[in-house]
């Protein structure tokens, strides 16, 4: 069997609410766990590790679910360079801070 990483607390912790938010998704459209399941193409068993936040459930049976619930526009959106600002701070400080065009600077 193979050895399987730790997940690091915050990771766990934010898996953990993603399918929560999932599980309170399909509660709110009234969807049986046997629907949802049959929409993403999935079991239910795999249906209900995701809504636990299980990290051994591949991030593809994540995004049938989200799929099926019509999330897909979010999680296309989720890692947008617009929200990273570490990102993108980085960047702006990797910018120059004067540009020489050595041919009309003579």
């Amino acid at each position: 069997m193979k050895e399987r990483w730790a997940l690091y607390p915050k990771a766990e912790a934010a898996l953990k609410k993603v399918g929560s938010d999932l599980r309170d998704a399909r509660r709110r459209r009234r969807i049986s766990t046997t629907t949802l399941a049959e929409r993403a193409r999935i079991s239910r068993a795999t249906l209900y590790r995701i809504e636990k936040g299980d990290a051994g459930v591949s991030a593809s049976s994540y995004a049938s679910v989200i799929f099926a619930l019509g999330l897909l526009e979010r999680l296309s959106d989720a890692f947008d360079a617009r929200h990273d600002a570490v990102g993108l701070g980085l960047e702006a400080d990797r910018m120059p801070k004067n540009i020489v065009n050595k041919r009309y600077d003579k």
